[in-house]
């Protein structure tokens, strides 16, 4: 877990990287759950995103689960790496794993921060 990084209840994590632009990703604790990830689904470029919306899936050896969006805006870039490179989810969650960068106009109140989203992991 770090610090400076935001977290949904579904486990994704958003770091705000510029005003109204953060990257999107998958907390190590959803990444460890879900055991080897091995294809990564996301939208595309200029799709909108609405906070707590599905945006993708992922699939592991275990399951397939939905992505959610941790906030309402538009998909500026995806990171192709960890579609050719599923396992990055796995390996580097918060750096090579990240998923996808999106403008937005403001994060939703129930983000959780790392001590907060910790607890919630933890009950």
């Amino acid at each position: 877990m770090t610090a400076e990084l935001l977290y949904s209840k579904d486990h994704e994590w958003v770091r705000v990287v510029s005003d109204g632009v953060a990257v999107i990703g998958v907390t190590d604790y959803a990444a460890e759950q879900l055991g080897d990830v091995v294809y990564v689904d996301l939208p595309e470029t200029d799709d909108a995103l609405i906070a707590g919306s599905e945006m993708g899936e992922i699939e592991s050896t275990k399951s397939v689960s939905d992505l959610f969006s941790p906030l309402t805006g538009t998909v500026t870039e995806i990171n192709q790496a960890v579609v050719d490179t599923p396992e990055l989810v796995n390996s580097s969650p918060f750096d090579e794993g990240w998923l996808l960068t999106a403008s937005f106009e403001t994060l939703p109140e129930d983000l959780l921060s790392a001590a907060d989203y910790k607890a919630f992991t933890e009950s």
